[in-house]
């Protein structure tokens, strides 16, 4: 007979196989799963731990972008209080600065008037002289006699008031 071999019925080599794989795989069971494991369980640490360094990384980047744009704004905000104060001190200083003008050119007009006035009140004064003493030489030519100021000295007030009068009337138009 003609020995063909079955696949169902065991032979040596396949019990020998089996066997082999067998220890095989209790080998591989024992020693190196469990160090494979380790090393899985250890990169799998690693990578949570690098997961959560990453998520407090991108967590203190967004504090710290929130702080900056804080500290941007605040920055900008004290930027405007400053021009604002700027503003209103130069301001203050130009209305100070319009006021001590106005107060110069109303002490220079004053002092200016008055020494006008002085000049005018001078003047009339000189002219009230020298118009007494004009009238006091007509009359005297006029009546061929001397005139004596003292015993007319009232006729002579009369015409200095008015001149005075005349002057006032006139500077008042002025």
């Amino acid at each position: 007979m003609i020995a063909t071999s079955n696949f169902l019925v065991p032979n040596g080599t396949f019990i020998a196989e089996l066997v082999a794989f067998v220890i095989v795989l209790a080998v591989v069971g024992r020693f190196v799963l469990p160090l494979v494991n380790r090393v899985i369980s250890e990169r799998q640490a690693r990578i949570e731990a690098e997961i959560t360094a990453a998520e407090q990384a991108r967590q203190d980047a967004v504090r710290i972008e929130e702080e900056r744009r804080a500290a941007l704004e605040e920055a900008r905000h004290r930027a405007r209080e400053i021009i604002e104060q700027a503003n209103r001190s130069a301001d203050q200083a130009r209305v100070a600065a319009v006021a001590q003008t106005q107060e110069e050119h109303d002490r220079i007009l004053a002092t200016a008037t008055a020494e006008v006035n002085q000049a005018r009140q001078r003047a009339l004064d000189e002219a009230t002289v020298q118009m007494g003493e004009l009238v006091m030489e007509v009359v005297e030519r006029i009546i061929g006699r001397e005139v004596n100021p003292e015993v007319h000295r009232d006729l002579i007030d009369e015409a200095i008031a008015a001149v005075q009068e005349g002057e006032a009337a006139g500077g008042a138009g002025v």
